[in-house]
């Protein structure tokens, strides 16, 4: 994921709705939003690295964005980031697994942002060269892209704007469906410098990149309330175009899904 918001309500009916967009290489093999036959979660797969952006049980929804920033790169040989996503779901004790990343086991990983949620508490964790920190995420509407929590970018901002507007209709969905798709561009003066280059940086400006090489693979909405989890995925093609119908599965305490 390079774009996620949520509102997160712990105490309310619906705890959390989610907006993401998973930016990657098309050429990426990745399979779609689905119940996976060798764990207990739903969501998609990349069938590069074996892991996953974004999924869920029905307790727990875990996601990830990478972290983009000047400094070295990552290690040669470096495990795929998306495994932390499984194991966020699969840990019998969360609170015990992010401490054990932030105090080390992080490092082996490239720069990342890893969302979890289990039950009623939200948590982030983020990693980069110079830093790992995690934090319990307070009530609200939030952002990440690829930097830290709510870092002011243009796309995390208008993305973050657009959700808080939508939770007033009578259904989120719908506004959350179309801001997503935003393809504008940051002014110059408005872009980050996370030492990719003023021209690709404004390329990768705004919240759906229509590339035919990098972009937008994938939207996932996600609404979760107390034991049952609703992913929605719409996935794209090259330049933008929509590859499918939307995609939507459920997943319910007593460990059934309805798609």
């Amino acid at each position: 994921m390079c774009l996620i918001v949520f509102d997160w309500q712990p105490r309310s009916e619906v705890k959390l709705r989610l907006a993401a967009n998973r930016d990657e290489f098309h050429a990426r093999p990745a399979q779609a939003l689905h119940r996976w036959p060798d764990a207990e979660l739903i969501g998609g797969r990349d069938l590069q690295g074996g892991g996953t952006w974004l999924a869920a049980t029905p307790s727990r929804v875990a996601a990830l964005t990478n972290v983009r920033q000047p400094g070295p790169a990552a290690a040669p040989g470096a495990p795929s980031r998306g495994e932390l996503v499984r194991q966020a779901l699969e840990t019998d004790d969360p609170v015990a697994w992010l401490e054990t990343l932030a105090a080390g086991g992080a490092e082996r990983y490239a720069g990342f942002n890893l969302l979890l949620m289990s039950g009623h508490r939200l948590w982030t964790l983020h990693h980069d060269h110079r830093v790992t920190h995690w934090q319990l995420v307070s009530a609200g509407i939030h952002g990440l892209s690829n930097a830290s929590l709510d870092t002011p970018w243009p796309k995390l901002v208008q993305a973050r704007h657009a959700l808080q507007q939508a939770l007033t209709a009578p259904d989120w969905r719908v506004d959350l469906w179309s801001a997503m798709r935003d393809a504008r561009q940051a002014p110059l003066d408005e872009l980050p410098d996370t030492g990719v280059g003023q021209d690709l940086e404004r390329v990768l400006s705004p919240a759906f990149i229509e590339g035919y090489h990098y972009g937008t693979r994938a939207t996932t909405l996600v609404t979760a309330a107390a034991g049952n989890t609703m992913l929605e995925e719409q996935r794209f093609d090259p330049g933008g175009v929509p590859a499918d119908n939307i995609t939507r599965l459920a997943t319910r305490a007593t460990g059934t899904d309805q798609s």
